[in-house]
């Protein structure tokens, strides 16, 4: 009786032994599947968080452009106004100042191209620039040298870009 209590003893000691194994393997093999679970939540994390910037800047971008579009159709509408300035101005410069009131059409056509970003380029008496100018003839003036002297053609530019060069002519 005795030696069976003893294998009893060392039997239990075994099982508890295997049992207590068992257990510290399923535990590893939980722990290993929690930090798993946690590396892929964090990735899933990180991947919506990229997703979510991405698209942020990808509507910003869209917004950007759609303003650039914008602009560009005002600039073509502009850029078929100006020959009608043009003719205004010739026909002021023509004397016909006080005639149809040309000098006040001419002011309220200019005002509404400036509430859409239409600025004239001032060019007399400035030095030359290639960027704005475009020099058509060089002229004896009292003036120093690469200073504009006559302006044939305004320039203009469009919420600050360039949409046509004034023609000028300057000092030799």
């Amino acid at each position: 009786m005795a030696e069976e209590k003893d294998q009893d003893i060392n039997y239990e000691e075994e099982n508890n032994e295997s049992n207590s194994v068992e257990a510290k393997d399923k535990l590893r093999k939980l722990k290993e599947k929690l930090d798993q679970c946690q590396e892929e939540k964090q990735a899933n994390l990180t991947g919506w968080q990229r997703a979510q910037a991405d698209f942020v800047n990808y509507r910003r971008r869209q917004e950007e452009q759609m303003g650039e579009w914008s602009k560009m159709f005002g600039e073509g509408l502009l850029k078929d106004i100006l020959p009608v300035l043009d003719t205004l101005d010739a026909s002021i410069a023509h004397g016909g100042k006080t005639e149809n009131g040309l000098v006040g059409v001419r002011d309220q056509l200019m005002k509404a191209l400036a509430r859409h970003g239409l600025t004239e380029m001032k060019s007399i008496g400035e030095k030359f620039n290639p960027e704005y100018h475009e020099a058509i003839e060089q002229v004896d003036g009292k003036g120093e040298e690469g200073i504009i002297a006559e302006e044939v053609q305004r320039g203009y530019l469009l919420n600050g870009k360039i949409i046509r060069v004034a023609r000028v002519k300057v000092n030799k």
